[in-house]
This record gives structure tokens, sequence and C-alpha cells, in this order.
């Protein structure tokens, strides 16, 4: 059998802001911030189950919020975190895209390795 069995393809999505002059874009790690915030309602939880500080997620839910034009999260501060309505419909719609891409590029590769 051939080594190429072996291998899997990759996709990486990313949502930009075409009017956006900022280089930030929601792709899979932001995604996985905005996730974690989802599962533990805290964005600091969620940058240390990531092995992230806390300073390092904050800045890139803000450099990212800035260059989509959208809040993300809403913070309560002590009280945690939460994803704000426009946060969970991105959240959502990245995690479907990304999930259908991925499954098609790895019946494609299969389809054409033969």
């Amino acid at each position: 059998m051939s080594e190429l069995s072996n291998l899997k393809p990759t996709i990486r999505l990313s949502i930009t802001n075409p009017t956006s002059d900022s280089g930030s874009v929601f792709g899979r790690g932001i995604a996985n911030l905005c996730l974690g915030v989802r599962e533990t309602g805290s964005l600091n939880a969620a940058a240390k189950g990531m092995g992230m500080a806390y300073s390092k997620a904050w800045r890139i839910v803000k450099d990212t919020e800035a260059a989509l034009g959208i809040q993300l999260l809403d913070r309560d501060g002590a009280h945690g975190s939460s994803l704000t309505d426009d946060g969970n419909k991105l959240l959502d719609a990245y995690v479907a895209i990304d999930a259908k891409l991925q499954e098609n590029a790895e019946k494609e590769f299969a389809r054409i390795l033969g």
C-alpha cells in the first residue's frame, strides 16, 4: 500500500472583514478560544485550557473584534465572559463550514488517490 494512504488533508478556514486593514481574522485559534468561553464561561479558563496567557487571549479577542467590526464576547469582570449573539452565530457558522470543508477535502483526497 502506498505511503500516501497515511496522509490526510487539513483545511484552514478563516473569516475576514474585506473592509478592514487589519491582518486579524477569525480562524481556528480564536474559534477554539470562543468554544472554550462557551464551555467554561470564562476567557481566562479558555486561555488556560489552551496553554495561553490570559493577556494574549484578551489581545487576540480585541484584535479580532476590531478587525471584524463585531463584539464576540460580553465580559462581566470577575463573573466571567460569554459569547454575544453575533459571537455565537459566527462560531456556529465557522464550526459547521470547517467540518464540511474538512469532510469534502478528505473525500476528494481519497478519490484522487484512488
